[in-house]
Protein backbone atom coordinates (compact mmCIF):
# COMPACT_ATOMS: atom_id res chain seq x y z
CA UNK A 1 0.00 0.00 0.00
CA UNK A 2 3.07 2.24 0.48
CA UNK A 3 4.46 1.63 -2.69
CA UNK A 4 1.29 2.73 -4.59
CA UNK A 5 0.92 6.15 -2.29
CA UNK A 6 4.47 7.18 -3.08
CA UNK A 7 3.88 6.03 -7.00
CA UNK A 8 0.57 7.81 -6.94
CA UNK A 9 2.31 11.45 -5.40
CA UNK A 10 5.08 10.94 -7.71
CA UNK A 11 2.90 10.47 -10.83
CA UNK A 12 0.33 13.56 -10.12
CA UNK A 13 3.43 15.76 -9.66
CA UNK A 14 5.09 14.78 -12.46
CA UNK A 15 1.13 15.39 -14.53
CA UNK A 16 1.31 18.33 -12.06
CA UNK A 17 4.73 19.45 -13.75
CA UNK A 18 3.71 19.24 -17.74
CA UNK A 19 1.30 22.03 -17.25
CA UNK A 20 3.05 25.39 -18.05
CA UNK A 21 1.75 26.85 -15.14
CA UNK A 22 2.81 24.96 -12.17
CA UNK A 23 6.29 24.05 -14.12
CA UNK A 24 6.78 27.81 -14.12
CA UNK A 25 5.69 28.57 -10.56
CA UNK A 26 7.35 25.32 -9.00
CA UNK A 27 10.74 25.54 -11.51
CA UNK A 28 10.99 29.20 -12.64
CA UNK A 29 10.47 28.10 -16.32
CA UNK A 30 8.07 27.39 -18.68
CA UNK A 31 8.63 23.48 -20.07
CA UNK A 32 10.03 23.11 -23.65
CA UNK A 33 7.47 20.22 -25.45
CA UNK A 34 9.82 17.47 -24.97
CA UNK A 35 10.12 17.69 -21.44
CA UNK A 36 6.21 18.34 -21.12
CA UNK A 37 5.33 15.05 -22.67
CA UNK A 38 7.96 13.11 -21.26
CA UNK A 39 6.53 14.22 -17.97
CA UNK A 40 2.92 13.11 -19.14
CA UNK A 41 4.44 9.79 -20.49
CA UNK A 42 6.19 9.59 -16.74
CA UNK A 43 2.91 10.53 -15.18
CA UNK A 44 0.87 8.09 -16.24
CA UNK A 45 3.45 5.05 -16.13
CA UNK A 46 3.92 5.74 -12.62
CA UNK A 47 0.12 6.15 -12.17
CA UNK A 48 0.39 2.84 -13.92
CA UNK A 49 2.87 1.27 -11.96
CA UNK A 50 1.41 1.79 -8.90
CA UNK A 51 -1.92 0.34 -9.77
CA UNK A 52 0.24 -2.86 -10.12
CA UNK A 53 1.78 -2.12 -6.66
CA UNK A 54 -1.78 -2.13 -5.09
CA UNK A 55 -2.91 -5.02 -7.08
CA UNK A 56 -0.16 -7.50 -6.51
CA UNK A 57 -0.09 -6.50 -2.21
CA UNK A 58 -4.11 -7.08 -2.46
CA UNK A 59 -5.48 -8.97 -5.74
CA UNK A 60 -7.66 -7.13 -7.71
CA UNK A 61 -10.96 -6.80 -5.46
CA UNK A 62 -9.00 -5.01 -2.61
CA UNK A 63 -6.28 -3.72 -4.45
CA UNK A 64 -8.70 -2.01 -7.25
CA UNK A 65 -10.64 -0.23 -3.99
CA UNK A 66 -6.73 0.53 -1.93
CA UNK A 67 -5.71 2.21 -5.40
CA UNK A 68 -8.60 4.57 -5.66
CA UNK A 69 -8.57 5.35 -1.91
CA UNK A 70 -4.28 6.00 -2.57
CA UNK A 71 -5.20 8.14 -5.51
CA UNK A 72 -8.12 10.53 -3.92
CA UNK A 73 -5.25 10.83 -0.74
CA UNK A 74 -2.01 11.76 -2.83
CA UNK A 75 -4.10 14.07 -5.14
CA UNK A 76 -5.46 15.59 -2.34
CA UNK A 77 -2.22 15.78 -0.50
CA UNK A 78 -0.56 17.46 -3.60
CA UNK A 79 -3.91 20.08 -4.34
CA UNK A 80 -3.28 21.05 -0.76
CA UNK A 81 0.19 21.77 -0.56
CA UNK A 82 0.66 23.75 -3.78
CA UNK A 83 -0.99 26.77 -2.65
CA UNK A 84 0.92 26.86 0.40
CA UNK A 85 3.97 24.75 0.52
CA UNK A 86 5.03 24.26 -3.41
CA UNK A 87 8.54 23.68 -2.77
CA UNK A 88 7.91 21.04 0.02
CA UNK A 89 4.88 18.82 -2.74
CA UNK A 90 8.32 18.85 -5.11
CA UNK A 91 10.55 18.04 -2.23
CA UNK A 92 7.74 15.31 -1.21
CA UNK A 93 7.85 14.08 -4.84
CA UNK A 94 11.30 13.57 -5.34
CA UNK A 95 11.52 12.10 -1.58
CA UNK A 96 8.76 9.45 -2.41
CA UNK A 97 10.83 8.40 -5.63
CA UNK A 98 13.60 7.75 -3.48
CA UNK A 99 11.75 6.17 -0.74
CA UNK A 100 10.56 3.76 -3.79
CA UNK A 101 12.94 0.77 -3.75
CA UNK A 102 12.70 0.70 -0.16
CA UNK A 103 9.17 0.39 -0.22
CA UNK A 104 8.71 -2.32 -2.78
CA UNK A 105 11.59 -4.65 -1.01
CA UNK A 106 9.54 -4.07 2.12
CA UNK A 107 6.33 -5.31 0.43
CA UNK A 108 7.96 -8.54 -1.06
Amino acid sequence: MLLALLLCYAGFTALCLSMPRHHDELLGSKPSARRRQGLKLGGWLLLGLSLSAAVAANGWSFGLVDWFAVLMFSALALVLLLPYRPRLALALAGVSLLACPVAAWAQC
